[in-house]
């Protein structure tokens, strides 16, 4: 698996930090924009461990993290599940304006309810996949 570094800029005018892994070879089945739990980052070993599974399946895996989170700029405290959305949504415009239109949302726990949130405003996406999270964003 192939890693990049990416800053990107999130909904509040922020630098967020966030990684595409990518599968070896040319042949790519498409990327998954995955979206991490409540004050976690996108180097949790949980999510490491997926995203390598999904390379080895042939899908890129854009990860990220947080406003205020991680390696990423910005104020945690100012943050709330609807700027968590917000960001998602700059990092489905970021791969969309880069050429990895996601086709999979994907998100544990908080990050799971913030993709159910934000997926009926990704037109390339066909799936969402969702681990531990709220069924409901009413639940948060």
């Amino acid at each position: 698996m192939k890693s990049k570094k990416i800053e990107f800029t999130g909904s509040q005018g922020d630098s967020l930090s966030a990684k595409l892994d990518l599968p070896e070879g040319d042949e790519q089945k498409g990327t998954v924009l995955f979206a991490h739990c409540f004050t976690c980052s996108k180097n949790l070993k949980v999510m490491s461990n997926i995203t390598s599974i999904l390379a080895q399946m042939g899908f890129a895996t854009f990860r990220f993290d947080f406003t205020g989170l991680g390696e990423s700029d910005g104020d945690f405290s100012n943050t709330n599940f609807s700027s968590n959305v917000d960001d998602l949504v700059a990092a489905y415009k970021y791969l969309e304006s880069e050429g990895h239109s996601p086709a999979i949302l994907a998100g544990h726990s908080l990050g799971g309810a913030a993709v159910l949130q934000a997926a009926h405003q990704m037109d390339s996406v066909k799936a969402v996949a969702t681990i531990g999270a709220p069924a409901h964003p009413a639940h948060v």
